[in-house]
């Protein structure tokens, strides 16, 4: 199965927009239709890439339950935070280690895909989730539902103590 390559990611300054939502009522594709209309009006744009944030409570991943809230965004990274139109907001993706998975397939299959890195990977890894962004990074390659699609899913880690 796959492998990713472990990595310190830098710091990135992103802007976009974030709504709350749970796996039980997964809002990410109302996020992106009221995000991607408006994307071009962001200035300083740095790059054609598209991130997709899930910032989790710390306690999160050690009582799953689908009806836990957490945030999501739907951003750009940018230069600065200058510009920011109105109902967007900045944020500042901080550096750290990763866990960075290229996965391939429709965007349908990403359940499945999380399974394998949170029930197989990650507890034969020697890594544990940390408390930072859980990130998809959906470049020139990613085509939402087409088999072929690609998008990197970086994985925030530390080392089990």
């Amino acid at each position: 199965m796959m492998q990713p390559r472990i990595e310190i990611l830098p710091e990135r300054k992103l802007v976009g927009r974030r709504m709350t939502m749970t796996l039980s009522d997964d809002k990410t594709g109302e996020l992106w239709r009221s995000f991607m209309p408006r994307s071009k009006e962001i200035k300083h744009t740095i790059g054609s890439e598209l991130y997709s944030l899930r910032i989790y409570d710390s306690s999160y991943f050690k009582n799953l339950n689908p009806d836990t809230k957490f945030d999501s965004w739907a951003a750009v990274e940018v230069t600065d935070f200058e510009s920011i139109p109105i109902g967007m907001e900045p944020f500042v993706l901080p550096d750290g280690l990763y866990a960075v998975f290229l996965d391939r397939g429709p965007a349908s299959s990403g359940p499945e895909t999380f399974r394998y890195i949170f029930d197989v990977w990650l507890p034969a890894s020697g890594y544990e989730p940390d408390d930072r962004p859980h990130v998809a990074v959906m470049g020139e390659k990613y085509k939402n539902e087409d088999p072929d699609s690609e998008e990197e899913l970086c994985i925030p880690i530390r080392p089990k103590i």
